[in-house]
């Protein structure tokens, strides 16, 4: 496996808000980001919106963050916040966390 320059990977800091609590939008976010090789977290926030941190190859973090513009099948998706960020390089998978 080839190793991605590092001014090739970025960080998104991505708040989602909708219906988007109690139907699955972590669990199919982890898919997501599994799926195409990220690293990070997602998590539910006590004002009903959802939080994720991708990091990866810019054009892959970019469609996770697209991917948020829709999301999990049963959710309703009204606003997509994202930040670019430096990246840390500290996560060596993409997790749930509370």
């Amino acid at each position: 496996m080839a190793t991605i320059p590092k001014e090739h990977i970025v960080r998104a800091h991505v708040f989602v808000s909708g219906r988007v609590q109690g139907v699955n939008f972590r669990w199919y976010t982890q898919r997501k980001a599994q799926e195409l090789g990220l690293t990070g977290w997602v998590r539910n926030l006590w004002d009903g919106r959802v939080e994720a941190v991708f990091e990866g190859e810019e054009k892959v973090v970019r469609k996770a963050v697209d991917w948020c513009h829709v999301g999990a099948p049963s959710a309703r998706v009204e606003k997509v916040e994202v930040s670019y960020e430096e990246p840390t390089g500290e996560f060596s998978r993409f997790r749930i966390t509370w």
